[in-house]
């Protein structure tokens, strides 16, 4: 009995147990998963920090709703949105007009918004200008007469209110294969000939680097996207030297400075936190204290994030499963109902499960995003449950019956018997599905990206962002490597002798 216990109460200490950090950022601000919103959420923080505030930028956050929900949740403090997608997308039900109407209804959540940043960044659809010249197209209605293209539409366009089911409606447009794709990876497949036709930012600056024409949008379906920031109304109350810092944005970006901005980091390869440092520099002349980051640094930082997502999903995870899967095994009929409910955990998209568990860490009061994100945790402990219970449940189904007779006929106590009889001969199984759901885990722990929790999948989103095949095996090899190292950690305490063997 003792044990068992004092490995529970070990595995309890190291799945709880706080690593030291810093303070909590004053200020936190959001951007979301491309250049330019990095590029400006730098921008933020540099205006922040600019007034002595301590300030985080949780970069690369998954779509529009997820930041949306981290700033009405207090999560983030402010990031920069566009007025096509508040108007369009996230109040698709009301009828907004004006930037007043926008104001009173992100009011009643609670947030503020500024006066427009002084570019319009709306949606537009492009093509290999050789394809569109072939098929004599220059505007979007030109779509329609052309039959057997392409579309690579990124994942949110294809769905949204503003998005394709509008524009496809509106143009009349019926397209061979019309598939959603992260946004990256269309512009990487229109190079490549792969698809045809693509949505795009009017300020991208792969647009005359990669040579793409802009189809005109002759109906004038997509409304203008003016960038503007929103931050949370109490902020102005916590931190008003903090707000004015970032008003000063205001008014002083036009499409050709963001474009331009955009070239420097997607096609010159300069960094987003330069870029923006020495804009905020030329233009406000402040020092924004960018620090330059070796590989080595980035290396171990990502790996102590990833350990840590690790440690804190998959250490409760056998906790939790072990006795679930030994239930399900003394209990047929809650045994199927168990399998069943852990194998659907596995079903649902990574993506989704975050956005679900979303509302439920701000309802509980955790902490949705960043580092430490309780979701990130939760949707890996949840991936790491069906292996531990279907391991221990086969491992204690699949126990010699004669063995079980013998110990029901010594009328030994259903403690013993667990810990001294089924246990034991359920062991090597069990340590299996520990092992197959760590290996598992330190995959899915890239997932953690996508709600700012750092670890491996950072660099790999920053690289898939930039086409930066660098900065993806950066997160990708190491990823990989750990696994292994797992892998052939439990290949050597499986194959060791046991002790009276």
């Amino acid at each position: 009995m003792a044990k068992p216990l004092l490995i529970t109460v070990l595995l309890l200490i190291a799945a709880f147990a706080p690593l030291p950090r810093g303070d909590d950022a004053a200020v936190r601000v959001a951007s979301k998963k491309f250049t330019e919103s990095v590029i400006l959420g730098e921008m933020l923080r540099g205006l922040s920090a600019s007034t002595g505030l301590s300030t985080e930028h949780l970069r690369e956050l998954g779509g529009t709703r997820l930041v949306f929900e981290a700033l009405v949740n207090g999560e983030v403090d402010a990031y920069v949105e566009y007025t096509g997608t508040l108007a369009n997308e996230l109040f698709s039900d009301r009828n907004i007009t004006s930037l007043e109407d926008l104001r009173a209804a992100l009011a009643e959540s609670g947030i503020s918004l500024s006066e427009p940043l002084g570019f319009n960044n709306t949606y537009a659809l492009g093509m290999n200008r050789e394809t569109a010249a072939r098929h004599d197209v220059t505007r979007i209605s030109d779509l329609s007469r052309v039959s057997g293209l392409n579309y690579g539409l990124s994942g949110e366009f294809f769905e949204r209110a503003d998005g394709w089911p509008g524009l496809q409606q509106a143009y009349g447009l019926a397209p061979l294969q019309a598939r959603g794709l992260d946004h990256d990876i269309a512009w990487q497949q229109l190079e490549l000939g792969q698809v045809d036709v693509i949505d795009i930012y009017t300020t991208e600056a792969r647009i005359d680097a990669l040579d793409v024409r802009v189809l005109e949008d002759d109906r004038t379906y997509f409304p203008r996207y003016d960038a503007v920031i929103l931050y949370r109304t109490d902020l102005a109350e916590r931190f008003a030297e903090g707000v004015d810092a970032l008003l000063q944005l205001a008014g002083q970006i036009d499409e050709r400075q963001m474009t331009t901005l955009n070239r420097r980091v997607e096609i010159d390869g300069q960094t987003d936190a330069a870029v923006a440092a020495d804009f905020l520099q030329q233009q406000f002349s402040v020092e924004s204290g960018v620090r330059r980051s070796t590989r080595t640094g980035r290396l171990v930082q990502s790996t102590i994030e990833h350990l840590e997502l690790v440690r804190r999903s998959l250490l409760p995870a056998i906790l939790f499963a072990v006795p679930l899967g030994i239930a399900a095994a003394w209990r047929p009929r809650f045994g199927q109902i168990c399998l069943a409910i852990v194998g659907i955990f596995q079903t649902i998209p990574s993506f989704a499960l975050l956005v679900l568990l979303l509302p439920l860490a701000s309802w509980l009061s955790l902490k949705s995003v960043g580092a430490g994100s309780v979701t990130a945790v939760f949707a890996l402990f949840l991936y790491s449950l069906l292996p531990i219970v279907r391991s221990t449940h086969s491992g204690i189904k699949n126990i010699d019956p004669a063995l079980r007779e013998a110990a029901a006929v010594l009328n030994l106590p259903w403690r013993y018997r667990l810990l001294h009889v089924e246990l034991p001969l359920a062991a090597p199984a069990i340590f299996s599905g520990i092992k197959t759901a760590a290996v598992m885990n330190i995959g899915f722990a890239t997932l953690g990206a996508l709600v700012g929790a750092g670890g491996y999948g950072q660099p790999i989103l920053s690289g898939i962002r930039l086409a930066d095949t660098r900065l993806i095996l950066e997160g990708a090899i190491p990823a990989a490597v750990l696994a292994v190292i797992v892998q052939l950690t439990f290949d050597f305490f499986e194959r060791r002798p046991r002790a009276g063997r």
